[in-house]
């Protein structure tokens, strides 16, 4: 395989500790920050692991990504009511998930682009809090 496989694992585990490090880590956008800033230098880390400088932006690239991307999933759920524990154990089994895509060849360019855009797709269709029995009730 070429440097442009050993690039997309990078880019797809990138992407996969950038989703785990959101759903961990959102509480406030000062730890939304925290793990956007963490998700970029653990890319890094992982690509210069794997290879060289390349891979290294590669997984930069991908952890920043996918930080943004779940951060944008994460901040909704708890703003309409899901709770910090189970997110962050959903968003964890997503990420081992992503992680594993990873390794076939030309899924982390796909996983890079895909988690921002899906929460690009989220932010527009963003409802409110969850009603409930509330909405039944005579005011």
């Amino acid at each position: 395989m070429g440097s442009w496989y050993w690039i997309g694992v990078c880019a797809g585990l990138g992407v996969a500790v950038g989703v785990l490090l959101a759903g961990v880590l959102t509480r406030t956008r000062a730890a939304l920050a925290a793990a956007l800033v963490l998700a970029v230098a653990a890319g890094v880390a992982v690509g210069f692991a794997l290879g060289q400088w390349d891979e290294a932006v590669g997984g930069g690239v991908g952890g920043a990504l996918g930080s943004i991307g779940a951060a944008q999933l994460v901040s909704g759920t708890l703003r309409r009511g899901g709770s910090r524990f189970g997110t962050a154990i959903f968003i964890t089994l997503a990420a081992v998930l992503i992680a594993a895509v990873a390794w076939i060849p030309v899924a982390g360019y796909l996983e890079a682009t895909l988690v921002p855009a899906l929460a690009a797709r989220l932010r527009g269709r963003a409802g409110e809090r969850y009603a409930g029995l509330r909405s039944l009730a005579k005011d």
